[in-house]
């Protein structure tokens, strides 16, 4: 028998700031900015159209993304959506949350890259402020752009300020992470964590160089660390090299079931290895991604999991619990969180 988990405290940490915007907020920023190229002025048309479930591919996934960029162009924009992304979460009972973004890809009316971080993070802190939930920034740079270091530079301007990584997301396949390790040490000597995209879009090589060369701490996705093991009865039997140092040193996967169906990692969401990886001891976190493109919320992507892998409530009050622990923001802040928030309410749905 499945348990209702949308009142239940949830985490995130891999939630894409232009793949979270709400629908009627993208009508409402494009009329104001004189934005025409809309593929849908219609509400249910737009959301229809935005959803990616039949994309199949990572690129074709991100071809949505065009749009949300699109209409937030503006400090107000950005403002707007950081603070809406956070009332939204909160809504559906998350209370820890790392919320990224490229700050190049707002830049294209004249903001500076310190501008679009600056009316992000002040969109969060009013999220914050207005909801109480612990929420952080991460800055991306886009592999197939040659501007990673200098976004590495402006992020680590606000290290102090609410954010605390950095990112390398886009496209995986022809654009290794070493050729960003210049951005990776920028960010790091600033005081910034490294969590990368990797093995989502390309496989077990991709995973390695966003640990030997980039000194990833989490792995954005890392599902296709399942092409480095063989399986037996559905369970993991044996782990190459780069697996077991994915397990054993305990990196963060930031898996994000629904999308990895959407982009072709998986057929449907039976087939997706999260369960395998989690019965194996790889330490499992479970995300969004991008809620508009897959239509979806925090609350879902735990039903889902419960309810289609079997994962039980003391299990994913575990995987918040773990989430928050390693998560980049103040840890006193997540302390408080996992022992006098999560812990207890999982305590009591599993009683």
């Amino acid at each position: 028998m499945s348990t209702d988990l949308h009142g239940l405290p949830k985490a995130v940490l891999h939630e894409h700031l232009d793949g979270g915007l709400r629908v009627q907020t993208v009508l409402e920023l494009a009329d104001a900015d004189g934005y025409r190229s809309l593929p849908a002025e219609d509400p249910e048309a737009l959301a229809a159209w935005f959803h990616q479930g039949d994309s199949g591919s990572l690129e074709g996934y991100l071809d949505a993304f065009e749009h949300t960029v699109g209409v937030m162009q503006t400090q107000e924009a950005l403002e707007r959506a950081a603070y809406e992304n956070v009332v939204d979460l909160a809504a559906d009972h998350t209370v820890y949350a790392e919320i990224r973004f490229g700050p190049s890809l707002h830049t294209r009316r004249g903001l500076r890259r310190e501008d679009v971080i600056e009316a992000t993070l002040s969109g969060l802190a009013r999220g914050r402020a207005d909801t109480g939930m612990s929420v952080w920034l991460i800055a991306d740079a886009l592999r197939h752009e040659e501007d990673s270091v200098e976004v590495a530079r402006a992020a680590g301007r606000f290290a102090d300020q609410g954010m605390v990584a950095f990112d390398l997301s886009g496209p995986e396949a022809g654009y290794p992470a070493d050729l960003h390790v210049e951005a990776c040490r920028v960010a790091r000597e600033a005081g910034l964590a490294l969590t990368i995209h990797a093995g989502e879009g390309d496989g077990v090589h991709s995973i390695w160089l966003a640990l030997d060369r980039c000194y990833a701490q989490r792995l954005g996705h890392g599902v296709r660390i399942i092409e480095d093991t063989r399986s037996e009865a559905g369970r993991i039997v044996e782990l190459g090299t780069v697996a077991r140092q994915v397990r054993d040193w305990r990196i963060p996967l930031e898996v994000c079931p629904t999308s990895n169906v959407h982009t072709g990692l998986a057929q449907d969401l039976a087939a997706h290895p999260v369960r395998r990886l989690y019965d194996a001891g790889f330490r499992v976190t479970i995300n969004t991604d991008n809620r508009l493109m897959s239509d979806i919320t925090m609350s879902s992507e735990y039903q889902k999991v419960h309810e289609v892998h079997g994962f039980s409530m003391r299990e994913l009050g575990g995987i918040v619990a773990d989430t928050i622990a390693v998560g980049f923001g103040d840890w006193s802040e997540r302390k408080r969180l996992i022992d006098e928030v999560v812990n207890p309410a999982y305590a009591a749905a599993s009683d």
